[in-house]
């Protein structure tokens, strides 16, 4: 169990926020359906539906998370979708190159479309914290685990209400409970919910989703590097284990049924290194520490003479991602958040001019990993 309890205020209020550093790219033709499934790491199936997904490497590492919007087809028959990916630069080759290799005879069209639409995160409204469709053992929120530590969601009759919703342009964000939803509009409008909702600027988005525990882009999700479990690509349905032959699938079907993952996604509160806070609080005074920096365990010194058995010695640290206001999300070790759960290390990061803070993880509402 997590020693912070978690803050959601902030999530009640009905809200609006361009979402920044997005890319956007068409996908259309006869055959878009069966080309996007053949390279993304969840089934892609007719209907043409939206959906959360992943392009990941052949060594089934992350390439770009994507959320896949619908549009109406121009021509009959030929299913258009949209991929939208983080636009800062990265490791990994520009996804259009990555998708043009793949084409090779299919009957697709790939076409740069980011000076056509922008991109809102919409959250808060009717149902608070949890939407409408979010209600645990309504239509998902159920969960189904692997013996390797990896969990999906149940969602139920898929069929009588796709999880991430049918709608053109609009994409229910089923990565966490209270996510809210994520809307593409032509370029330079808003969105309906304009007139009832609180415009915000995308700072606070981001600050939405470090509060529900949601890495997103390459900051969070290093391309190359970041495995799809580790990043809670499992919990958010963005992987698939049981359909064909995918870019990447061979790593990640042998990691979910004879793996162990011993590392995930959570968000932290970054606080005084002699703190023991109890619940999560802001602080917009807090200086944003670099990304990627190590999270290190320290061990909890013991009275000479306790009758406790050794505590391990600690292996390898996390790493600090996007983090402001002195919350953050981070990459750790499952074992190490046990041992710091249980009073037997700390975890330390060193902040500007050498400062040391002290870490400690939260679990977001409805995620279904504790420690």
């Amino acid at each position: 169990m997590s020693l912070l309890r978690p803050l959601t205020s902030l999530s009640l209020t009905p809200s609006l926020a361009p979402i920044s550093h997005r890319s956007l790219l068409s996908i259309s033709g006869s055959q878009s359906t069966l080309f996007l499934h053949g390279v993304l790491s969840s089934a892609v199936l007719p209907p043409a539906s939206p959906q959360y997904s992943s392009f990941l490497s052949p060594q089934g590492r992350v390439l770009h998370d994507v959320f896949v919007y619908t549009r109406p087809p121009a021509v009959p028959g030929q299913p258009t979708y949209i991929i939208e990916y983080d636009s800062r630069k990265a490791d990994a080759k520009p996804l259009y190159d990555t998708l043009k290799r793949y084409v090779l005879r299919a009957k697709v069209k790939i076409r740069d479309v980011g000076e056509e639409y922008d991109v809102y995160a919409k959250w808060g409204g009717e149902g608070g914290v949890v939407g409408p469709w979010e209600r645990s053992g309504k239509n998902g929120w159920v969960w189904s685990k692997s013996g390797s530590g990896a969990v999906q969601p149940v969602w139920g009759d898929k069929d009588a209400d796709w999880p991430w919703g049918r709608e053109h342009s609009r994409i229910r964000d089923r990565r966490a409970v209270g996510m809210g939803e994520r809307i593409l509009v032509p370029k330079g409008e808003l969105p309906p919910e304009s007139a009832t909702h609180a415009l915000l600027p995308s700072s606070s988005y981001t600050l939405h989703r470090i509060l529900h525990g949601v890495p997103e882009g390459t900051h969070d999700i290093p391309p190359h590097s970041a495995f799809p479990m580790e990043s809670n690509f499992d919990i958010s349905d963005a992987v698939d284990f049981r359909k064909g032959c995918y870019v990447g699938q061979e790593l990640t079907v042998r990691t979910y049924h004879t793996g162990a993952i011993r590392k995930r996604v959570f968000p932290v509160l970054i606080h005084g290194v002699d703190e023991k806070p109890t619940e999560v609080t802001l602080n917009p005074s807090f200086p944003s520490l670099p990304t990627d920096s190590d999270i290190k365990p320290v061990l909890t010194p013991r009275a000479p003479d306790d009758d406790l058995p050794p505590i391990p010695r600690p292996r390898g640290s996390g790493k600090l991602l996007t983090n402001m206001q002195g919350v953050g999300l981070a990459l750790m070790r499952l074992e190490q958040l046990d041992a710091a759960t249980r009073g037997d290390m700390t975890l330390q990061v060193q902040g500007p001019e050498g400062k040391m803070y002290g870490v400690s993880h939260w679990v977001p509402e409805g995620f279904p990993i504790d420690v």
